[in-house]
């Protein structure tokens, strides 16, 4: 019997895990208030991590805790207190990108297993072997590689390595995201996870003997994006990473909001079960309601990265598309009667797009619309709001409606 792919989630804060988990993820990735490569999300303290971890293992999921960063000198001490703390909140595997973390690891918490993160760069089986060798359950291979160089590492590594890839998501312009250029310009460290990703800024050129003069790299008005890469998307092509052998389908986006979280979660879980219901077939391709999924959270362009060869980038685009926005989220369904949490202002006459997990969205028009006391209102303007709208269809609780822009 063929192992089944695993589709793996990021969970930035409690709002974002219970997202991914709504929306079918087989496992997360989190972490502490610390060590993680994103300080921008809220992240869970040690408190909040033993929750996190109860609460995917209730619906099945596995919990992978990040301890990714470079460490300096005076990080070191505050390393076995965070892996005893990993240890004792029941998570399912540290991600490790530092042969001294790795080495600290495997003393202060013996029973985890050891993901090598995509920091470390894994470009070729024979690091892959000599990860596996010292301990690793799993690498996360370097997003600078091909199908077939995934596919030469898993033959030439063994079967009981685990190869994840991200499928979907932001691609760092720096190669396997080691970039000194927000150290440079901001003074932010992407290595600890603090990037204020300069790359995506945009950039002009200016002659010394003119400084007044700006000219930008590309002729647009828009200025030039020379370092802006593409979004990742893979949604078309889950036969061809699972047939090179990748075991986990890895979403980036643990600095993104809850509704991208559930959306590419729903998405790639859709994909995958159906990928996996065909038997296999090289030849699977999801339904085209899947595919447009990914069109509805905010985005830059697509691209599938360097898995088909060289990718193609858009030099002159740095903004996102943003054709969608979340309105509510469902709370409960009963007699004809959505009652809903406002996230963004809605008003009665609007059409609404219900996304339940695993079904294709449906349609609902706000024909009415009450606030939570059942007093009649024209408009939901006031965040975390209860609200409630006529709908005939039942709708589980945490669905997402969103409102196109």
């Amino acid at each position: 019997m063929p192992k089944k792919p695993e589709v793996l989630a990021p969970a930035g804060d409690a709002e974002r895990l219970d997202a991914a988990l709504q929306y079918g993820a087989d496992a997360v990735y989190l972490s502490m208030t610390h060590f993680g490569m994103r300080t921008a999300p809220q992240n869970f303290d040690e408190t909040a991590l033993a929750a996190a971890v109860q609460k995917a293992h209730q619906k099945g999921a596995a919990v992978y805790l990040t301890c990714n960063i470079l460490p300096r000198n005076e990080e070191i001490a505050q390393l076995p207190r965070y892996f005893e703390a990993a240890a004792a909140a029941g998570v399912d595997a540290l991600i490790v990108a530092d042969m001294g973390v790795i080495g600290m690891a495997k003393r202060y918490a013996p029973d985890l297993p050891l993901h090598i993160s995509t920091q470390f760069g894994v470009v070729n089986y024979a690091t892959a072997r000599e990860l596996y060798d010292i301990g690793a359950s799993r690498v996360v291979l370097a997003r600078e590689l091909s199908l077939a160089e995934i596919a030469e590492i898993r033959a030439k590594t063994p079967s009981a390595l685990e190869l994840e890839c991200f499928v979907h998501g932001a691609m760092c312009m720096s190669y396997s995201g080691r970039c000194l250029i927000s150290n440079y310009l901001a003074g932010r460290d992407a290595n600890h996870g603090d990037c204020a990703q300069p790359c995506r800024w945009r950039y002009e050129v200016i002659e010394p003997s003119a400084p007044d003069a700006r000219y930008t790299v590309e002729e647009t008005k828009n200025g030039s994006f020379i370092f802006n890469a593409n979004d990742l998307n893979m949604i078309e092509h889950i036969p061809d990473l699972y047939h090179a052998g990748v075991t986990s389908f890895k979403i980036e986006g643990r600095a993104k909001a809850a509704y991208y979280a559930a959306v590419t979660t729903n998405a790639y879980r859709v994909a995958t079960d159906g990928f996996i219901a065909s038997g296999y077939a090289a030849d699977y391709r999801p339904d085209e309601w899947v595919i447009r999924e990914l069109q509805k959270v905010s985005h830059r362009p697509y691209t599938t990265g360097f898995y088909f060869g060289m990718p193609t980038q858009n030099l002159a685009y740095g903004g996102y598309v943003r054709e969608y926005q979340v309105a509510a989220v469902a709370v409960d369904w009963a007699d004809g009667i959505l009652t809903v949490s406002q996230r963004n202002r809605f008003v009665q006459g609007d059409t609404l797009e219900v996304l339940e997990a695993g079904k294709p969205p449906f349609t609902l028009s706000v024909t009415a619309l009450f606030d939570g006391e059942g007093t009649a209102i024209e408009a939901a303007p006031h965040p975390t709001m209860l609200c409630r709208i006529p709908c005939d269809r039942p709708v589980e609780a945490g669905s997402l409606l969103r409102r196109a822009l």
